[in-house]
């Protein structure tokens, strides 16, 4: 698609039609008498010369080539540009962040699959997490992983493949045995510092308590608050159990309440499956789709035109000048002058 940018240029196409109406014409002085006695004779005549002047004519190359040069360089003002086809971007509206529990907990035999045997929790985990991933097309992801400390495993990415080789590759303690869920939100709203979404989601997986964290998880709930984002949190495991492999249900849903985000919790793979689908009903697909147009430009093809036009004009008055010019012999004038000499030379 061909467009100008400036189209309100070509208003000036009868610039030079105005010119030529308002202005008077220019002329060139030409002597048209050399006499070197000229004043003598005028002054005994009792005249006065006046300055004469020479009004240059167009000839017919010039009425022609002239407006479609001047044609052509209000078009290269104009800036002519090609329109190519229309690029699109899609721009995730949305962060989301999930934080897995790696504790050795997590490799306890106490979840059953679809078909009813038991599998550890962490193979569950890994199922589920990797076909939630798999449905967020339009989100940035990342993934942390948290035991002892946090560990940010993935930052923010639409390389969602990467993001589910990673959760396919986890394994129960390889971040340390115990559960240190405060940092891991902590590590989360760091990671969020420099987003710009206008959405911020984190969901926490933990099947224990928090024994290792340096910052409770109370308190990490009101930085989450302040920062806008959203925690939502999932308990796995035994709530009946004692010490670190009790997960604390309390402290999750104060932690969901406290940041608007809800809380869940799984007692088998189906409900952990169950859960993952309602978080992605609740956290709707939200992107901006950018659009942008690539532009070449073309000013340089009218302007071109114009200075080969008024060159080649150039070229022709130079060689139409040089033929008239040039001396040219009258046919039979040699041969009546050889006769002339040749009677000179008789007796």
């Amino acid at each position: 698609m061909l467009q100008f940018d400036y189209p309100w240029l070509f208003a000036l196409l009868p610039l030079p039609l105005l010119l030529w109406w308002w202005l008077p014409p220019y002329r060139e002085e030409s002597p048209s008498v050399r006499l070197p006695f000229f004043g003598e004779v005028a002054s005994a005549a009792g005249l006065t010369p006046a300055s004469g002047a020479v009004v240059p004519r167009r000839n017919r190359l010039q009425w022609v080539l002239a407006p479609l040069a001047w044609a052509l360089v209000v078009s290269a003002l104009a800036r002519p540009q090609f329109l190519e086809a229309p690029i699109e971007k899609v721009q995730p509206a949305r962060d989301l962040l999930i934080a897995l529990d790696l504790s050795q907990s997590m490799d306890t035999r106490d979840f059953r699959d679809p078909s009813g045997a038991l599998i550890p929790r962490v193979a569950a985990v890994r199922q589920v997490v990797s076909g939630f991933v798999a449905r967020r097309p339009g989100d940035r992801l990342g993934l942390i992983v948290f035991g002892d400390a946090p560990y940010p495993l993935a930052p923010f990415t639409m390389d969602h493949r990467l993001v589910q080789t990673l959760i396919g590759d986890l394994l129960p303690g390889m971040a340390g045995p115990s559960t240190a869920l405060g940092d891991a939100i902590g590590l989360g709203i760091k990671m969020f510092e420099h987003s710009q979404a206008p959405e911020k989601v984190l969901i926490v997986l933990t099947d224990g308590n928090d024994t290792a964290s340096r910052m409770p998880p109370e308190r990490a709930g009101e930085i989450a608050r302040a920062r806008k984002v959203v925690v939502h949190t999932i308990g796995i495991g035994n709530p009946d159990a004692t010490g670190e492999e009790k997960v604390d249900l309390g402290g999750l849903q104060r932690l969901a309440a406290q940041t608007g985000g809800r809380y869940f919790f799984g007692a088998d793979q189906a409900g952990l499956a169950t859960i993952y689908a309602t978080l992605d009903r609740i956290t709707p697909h939200n992107q901006t789709t950018l659009s942008w147009r690539p532009r070449r430009e073309l000013f340089m093809w009218p302007l071109g035109a114009a200075l080969a036009l008024v060159l080649l004009y150039q070229a022709l008055m130079f060689g139409y000048s040089a033929w008239t010019a040039a001396p040219r012999r009258v046919p039979g004038q040699g041969g009546a002058a050889g006769a002339a000499g040749a009677a000179g030379e008789g007796p």
